[in-house]
């Protein structure tokens, strides 16, 4: 946790159309030294009203709310200020929904029954500019890319020059695989990992991570 923000609380929103939970997530962490919540919201369009007006760090999303979906309202709010980090907090894992999250930008993933500490540790994990997603949703999207693409398909046209080492490093960081985690998959340094990653960005002119998922799901390299 880095200590230029010890000083600086986390500004965060919750948005929830359920009371209970919204009010549980808020009696929970209310008590949190580095956390203020700054509002809650009933609805999709609710929230993206106070984010207008109060600019939070962070949202927790549920993506089923009447109205505006969590997924759709992740949109608006990263179109107001790409620098509102979005966690969609949801009862529901599915393909469908993942893809639909990644491809909308949010930076986080995780399922109601998280709980307190690694709920934390995803909000300060995005608060930094990070992405967060749990293990059953690095499962999710980790066995499709496996078991849909192996990623050596010889007939499969390698996007604009990439070498074949370079597209399974693509893929792995658009699985949600860190750098770490990726060297130890591929058997390489961290260092190679991150060579690797920059001729990627370069060659496709992309900017950042969320671009290149963004990129490898429009491209098929992943299947979500």
């Amino acid at each position: 946790w880095h200590l230029v923000n010890m000083n600086k609380k986390i500004k965060l929103l919750i948005a929830d159309d359920h009371r209970l939970v919204r009010e549980g997530m808020e009696a929970m962490l209310s008590g949190v030294a580095d956390i203020e919540i700054i509002g809650t919201a009933p609805s999709g369009e609710e929230a993206i009203n106070l984010a207008r007006s109060n600019r939070p760090d962070v949202v927790l999303m549920d993506i089923l709310m009447p109205g505006m979906n969590g997924i759709e309202a992740a949109r608006w709010l990263k179109e107001i200020d790409d620098r509102i980090r979005v966690i969609l907090v949801t009862m529901e894992i599915s393909k469908d929904y993942v893809s639909a999250g990644i491809k909308s930008g949010v930076d986080g993933y995780v399922p109601k029954d998280i709980s307190k500490n690694l709920l934390l540790d995803a909000i300060r994990t995005v608060y930094r500019g990070e992405r967060y997603f749990n293990d059953a949703v690095k499962k999710l999207i980790f066995e499709d890319f496996y078991t849909v693409e192996k990623l050596k398909n010889p007939k499969k046209a390698l996007p604009n020059q990439l070498t074949q080492r370079e597209t399974e490093v693509l893929g792995l960081v658009a699985s949600g695989k860190s750098n770490k985690d990726i060297a130890e998959v591929l058997d390489i340094s961290v260092k190679t990992v991150e060579t690797h990653k920059t001729h990627i960005l370069i060659k496709l002119g992309l900017n950042n991570n969320a671009e290149l998922i963004r990129y490898a799901i429009k491209n098929n390299i992943i299947s979500i």
